[in-house]
């Protein structure tokens, strides 16, 4: 067993759509991100987290670099779900030649997708977001010099349910009644029970929350974690500040607003020498002052670069709800937009310099 080769098998109808394709838009903007990634060295750290194809039997497999492409277009254009995808990377010869597959090979199969995304664990993702963002700093674009952090909620992809139809729920999954469907097998689909309620804004709201550290310089997401939307985005300060160093380069200054104002995020910036660019509020024993006033104005007007990826990920992927019933799922899920965004915004800022 090894990886499927695709290499110098172009059939004649491959040479013969070469010359329609110089006119395909979509494959301009492909090129354009295959020219500020070195995809030789996202496949090498693939392959330290991918086992299957390094067996001597059974039939060849996929590689984990063609894999990841496709749930990479399956970002940057819009799609809705997997068997799309699949429908789409038959039926696109764009799609063919920036994954290297002849117009006489299949896509891989929908289900194929899914397994990939099991098989790539949340440490490989950070890594290969972290390799692309030192492949950004390599060509002097910065990363770090500050970071804006932020959390949206994000809409369960079950239905609601209350507080004590969650317990027993939960009770019920760690049963080994609860793991298994009515025939006995395990369980394949279930319902999303890591979500919980929250309010925001006096309207209650069920589902997850999605903790972001953006660039406020060139606007690479540079961070992310997935939490049950009870969490408190104040705690999360730490670990995104840590989340977002990917060179040797320090941070000079975190920008974040007022749900994470507090004594420990303060003393944390402190003790780690980053400038504080948290947002002040007013507390039981003091008013803002002028000056803190028109500091919180100031602030705003670089953390809203956070806000413009929240908006976009909403229009153009549907960010606002979870695709999966499970944290670990929609966090792969988060990373990968990550990924898919920093690569287009990379290749956009790239092109003008």
């Amino acid at each position: 067993m090894g990886y499927k080769d695709f290499r110098d098998r172009l059939s004649f109808a491959d040479l013969a759509v070469d010359k329609s394709l110089e006119h395909s838009r979509s494959l301009k903007r492909m090129n354009k991100i295959n020219d500020v990634v070195n995809w030789k060295d996202i496949e090498a750290l693939l392959m330290e987290y991918y086992d299957v194809g390094k067996s001597k039997e059974g039939a060849d497999a996929y590689s984990p670099l063609l894999l990841l492409k496709c749930l990479l277009l399956q970002k940057w254009f819009r799609i809705p779900s997997d068997p799309e995808l699949e429908d789409q990377i038959n039926d696109r010869i764009s799609f063919k030649k920036f994954l290297g597959l002849p117009l006489d090979k299949p896509s891989p199969d929908h289900s194929t997708f899914s397994r990939f995304r099991n098989r790539i664990s949340k440490e490989a993702m950070i890594e290969l977001n972290s390799e692309v963002l030192r492949e950004f700093a390599k060509r002097g674009l910065s990363i770090n010099e500050g970071i804006a952090v932020d959390a949206r909620l994000v809409k369960s992809a079950s239905r609601p349910m209350s507080n004590e139809d969650l317990r027993k729920e939960r009770e019920k999954r760690q049963s080994p009644d609860g793991r298994v469907d009515k025939h006995g097998n395990a369980l394949k689909f279930c319902r999303d029970l890591e979500s919980d309620w929250t309010v925001k804004n006096d309207e209650p709201h069920y589902g997850l929350k999605e903790h972001v550290s953006v660039d406020v310089k060139n606007g690479f997401v540079l961070g992310a974690t997935v939490t049950p939307a009870s969490e408190h985005d104040t705690k999360y300060l730490p670990y995104l500040t840590l989340a977002s160093c990917h060179t040797e380069e320090p941070i000079k200054k975190i920008y974040a607003d007022k749900g994470y104002f507090g004594q420990p995020n303060r003393a944390f910036l402190n003790l780690n020498e980053i400038e504080d660019g948290i947002m002040r509020k007013d507390t039981t024993t003091a008013k803002l002052t002028e000056f803190e006033i028109e500091r919180n104005k100031q602030i705003s007007k670089k953390r809203y670069i956070v806000e413009q990826y929240f908006g976009l990920s909403h229009l153009q992927d549907k960010a606002y709800r979870a695709r999966f019933t499970e944290i670990v799922k929609n966090l792969w899920d988060s990373m990968c937009r990550q990924m898919a965004f920093n690569l287009s915004r990379g290749s956009k800022i790239l092109a003008t310099t």
